[in-house]
C-alpha cells in the first residue's frame, strides 16, 4: 500500500526489487552531480548495503513513481537530538522531520514533478506524522532544487558553510524549512 498518492505521483516503501533501478540512477553522472557524488557511483551491492540499513536509523527510504513508473527516490526521518543540535534547532517546534530526494530519470526533470513530490511529502508529514516543521539541507549551488523548494514554501533559515562532503571537497549548504502553519 502506498505511503501517499497525489495526482500521478505515488510514494511507496523501498523494496529489494528496486535495487537495480536505484543502482542505475546512482551510477548516472547527471544524478550524482546533485545526490551522493560522481566519483562514488553505486552498484547493486552498495545500494543494498546503504539503502536497506536506513530503517535501522529511523530513516524511511521510498521509491517515487510517476504514472506507475519508478522515477525517483525520497526518504524521510524524524530529526534526532544530535541533528537538531547540529542545525541549532531548539525549542519552539518539537517535532521536525527531514527529507532528501532526487528524480533519477533525467527525462522527468524540469516538469514540476519534483515540486509535486516535495509538496506532497511535506503535507504527508504535517498531516500524518504531525510534524511542526520539515527541513532540508541542499547544497548552495543546486539552484534548480532551491528554486523548487522555494515554490513549495520552504525558506532559508541558516547558511551551513562546508557542511557536506561532495566530490572531493566540503560544500556549502542551506538549511531550509517549512513550518506546518505556513
Amino acid at each position: 500500500m502506498p505511503i501517499l498518492t497525489n495526482k500521478d505521483i505515488t510514494v511507496d516503501h523501498l523494496e529489494k526489487t528496486h535495487i537495480p533501478t536505484l543502482a542505475k540512477w546512482l551510477s548516472d553522472p547527471r544524478v550524482l552531480e546533485f545526490y551522493e557524488d560522481r566519483d562514488n557511483p553505486f552498484d547493486e551491492e552498495k545500494v543494498e548495503q546503504e539503502f536497506f540499513k536506513k530503517w535501522e536509523k529511523g530513516v524511511h527510504p521510498c521509491i517515487v513513481k510517476w504514472k506507475g513508473e519508478p522515477i525517483g527516490y525520497i526518504q524521510f526521518y524524524k530529526l534526532d537530538e544530535a541533528t537538531r543540535s547540529l542545525y541549532k534547532l531548539h525549542g519552539d517546534t518539537p517535532v521536525r522531520y527531514g527529507i532528501d530526494q532526487f528524480i533519477g530519470e533525467p527525462g522527468y526533470w524540469g516538469q514540476g514533478i519534483g515540486q509535486l513530490l516535495v509538496s506532497s511529502m511535506t503535507d504527508y508529514l504535517f498531516e500524518t506524522k504531525k510534524a511542526g516543521a520539515v527541513v532540508m539541507d541542499p547544497q548552495s549551488g543546486n539552484h534548480r532544487a532551491l528554486a523548487c523548494y522555494k515554490k513549495c514554501g520552504y525558506k532559508k533559515i541558516r547558511f551551513l558553510p562546508r557542511h557536506e562532503w561532495h566530490e572531493g571537497a566540503y560544500r556549502d549548504c542551506w538549511l531550509i524549512e517549512k513550518r506546518a502553519e505556513s
